[in-house]
C-alpha cells in the first residue's frame, strides 16, 4: 500500500466585502485574525515534527479552522445576516460558483508540486460549489443541517468506503486523474468519500462556518466562544471516555494485524490521513486528527468556534493585530507561496532541517510571511492570487447582471 504520510492543509477566501473601495474599517479584523492564525498552524503542520507539542496542537484543528472560516466567506459574500435577494443572489451564487472552479483548477496545479502536504484547495472547490444551492438557508437551517451530517457523513463514509478499493491514503486529486476512466473513478470516491478532505466529512466544517456568517458577528462573539468551548469538550472529551473508561482503545488493540506491536495504535489514534479505518467501527469513536469521525468533527469545530469567537474580540485592536491579520487577508496567496517555498527548499532539505532544528523552518515562513503580506497590503490592499479570484468571479456575476 502507498501512504503519503504528510500532514494537512486548507485556507479561506478573504473577500468578504465586495467593492474593493469599501472602507477598511468596516472589514471584520477578527475573522483576518483567525485566518493569519490558521496560516501559521498551517506552516507548524507542515513543517514542525509531528511528536512535538506544537505540530499535536495544530494537526488537524488549523485545517478545521480554514474551513468553517471558509463557511463564514460564503454566508459574507451573500449576504452576511440578511442573505441577498433577487438579482443580488444569483450575482452571487455566480461568484462563489466561478471561485470554486478556480480553486479546483489552482488546486490541481499545486498538488503537482508534489510537497510535503496535502493540497485542498481541489476539495475546496467542491465544497464551494455544494454551497451554492444553500445560500438562501438561514442559521438555524444550516446549524441542524451541519449537525446532521457531522454524525450522518461518517458513518455513510464508513459503510461505502468498505466497498471501496484503495491503496493510497491522503490522496489529493491531480491532473492524470482526468487522462483514463480509472482515473475519473479516482477522482469521484477520493473528493467525496477517500480522499484527504473529502466532501462526506468535511461539508458539516463549512455548514457551520456558513451558519456563523448568517449571524452578527460582533454581537455573538462570546457566544461563540462558550459554544465552541462545549463542543470541544462534547467531542475530544466523549471520545476519550469511549477509548479509555469505556474500552474502545482495547477493542482496536484486538482487531490490529497479527506481528504490529500495540505501540502502532497511539500512532494510528494521533492522526490520519483523511479516513478512520473500516477495520471496526470502534474507529469511529476516535478523534484523532483528520479522521472524520463525529467525534473529530465535532470537536475540531468547537475549536474553530473558539478561536473566531476569541479573535473577533480584537476588532478594537487592528493596529496591534495588523500583522496577523495581514496574514490572514492574504491567506491564499500565503497557502500557494509556502507551497513553492517548500518545493524549492525541497523535502529532504527540510526533514533534515526539522531533525536538528525542529521549529526553524516554521519560524522562518511565519516570519517571512508575516514580512511580505504587511508590505504587500499597505501597498496594494489585496494580494495577487485574492485579486485574480476577486475579478475572476466578479466579472461573470456582472454580466448575469445585466
Amino acid at each position: 500500500m502507498t501512504v503519503f504520510l504528510v500532514t494537512s492543509t486548507t485556507l479561506v477566501m478573504a473577500d468578504e466585502h465586495d467593492p474593493p473601495q469599501q472602507p477598511e474599517r468596516t472589514r471584520l479584523v477578527g475573522l483576518d485574525v483567525a485566518r493569519g492564525l490558521a496560516v501559521f498552524g498551517m506552516f507548524a503542520a507542515h513543517t514542525v515534527p509531528p511528536t512535538t507539542w506544537l505540530s499535536s496542537l495544530v494537526t488537524g484543528r488549523a485545517a478545521a479552522l480554514f474551513a468553517v472560516l471558509a463557511g463564514v466567506s460564503i454566508s459574507l459574500l451573500s449576504g452576511g445576516s440578511q442573505p441577498h435577494r433577487g438579482p443580488r443572489m444569483r450575482m452571487s451564487r455566480v461568484r462563489i460558483a466561478a471561485r470554486a472552479v478556480l480553486l479546483f483548477a489552482l488546486g490541481l496545479a499545486l498538488t503537482t508540486l508534489q510537497v510535503p502536504a496535502m493540497v485542498i484547495l481541489a476539495f475546496y472547490g467542491v465544497l464551494f460549489l455544494l454551497s451554492v444551492p444553500l445560500l438562501r438557508l438561514r442559521a438555524g437551517a444550516l446549524a441542524v443541517l451541519a449537525a446532521v451530517l457531522a454524525i450522518g457523513g461518517p458513518l455513510l463514509s464508513f459503510v461505502l468506503r468498505r466497498g471501496i478499493d484503495t491503496n493510497v491514503l491522503g490522496y489529493a486529486p491531480q491532473f492524470s486523474d482526468f487522462g483514463s476512466l480509472d482515473g475519473l473513478w479516482t477522482l469521484t470516491h477520493s473528493l467525496l468519500l477517500t480522499g484527504a478532505y473529502p466532501v462526506a466529512t468535511w461539508l458539516p466544517f463549512l455548514l457551520a462556518g456558513m451558519a456563523v456568517g448568517r449571524l452578527d458577528l460582533l454581537a455573538v462573539r462570546g457566544r461563540l466562544v462558550a459554544f465552541g468551548a462545549g463542543l470541544g469538550v462534547l467531542g475530544y472529551g466523549g471520545s476519550w471516555i469511549a477509548m479509555n473508561p469505556l474500552g474502545g482503545e482495547e477493542a482496536l488493540l484486538a482487531v490490529l494485524p497479527p506481528g504490529l506491536p500495540p505501540e502502532i495504535l497511539d500512532v494510528l489514534m494521533s492522526t490520519s490521513l483523511g479516513t478512520a479505518p473500516t477495520t471496526s467501527a470502534v474507529w469511529l469513536l476516535t478523534a484523532s486528527a483528520h479522521s472524520g469521525t463525529p467525534f473529530e468533527i465535532i470537536g475540531s469545530t468547537g475549536v474553530a468556534l473558539a478561536v473566531i469567537g476569541s479573535c473577533l474580540w480584537g476588532q478594537r485592536l487592528r493596529r496591534a493585530l495588523l500583522p496577523i491579520s495581514s496574514v490572514g487577508a492574504l491567506a491564499l496567496t500565503a497557502y500557494a507561496g509556502h507551497l513553492l517555498a517548500l518545493k524549492a527548499f525541497g523535502a529532504e532539505r527540510l526533514g533534515q532541517t526539522m531533525q536538528s532544528d525542529p521549529y526553524l523552518p516554521w519560524l522562518v515562513l511565519v516570519a517571512a510571511t508575516v514580512l511580505i503580506t504587511t508590505i504587500w497590503r499597505a501597498l496594494l490592499h489585496r494580494g495577487p492570487l485574492e485579486w485574480i479570484l476577486h475579478h475572476a468571479s466578479t466579472a461573470p456575476a456582472r454580466l448575469i447582471a445585466r
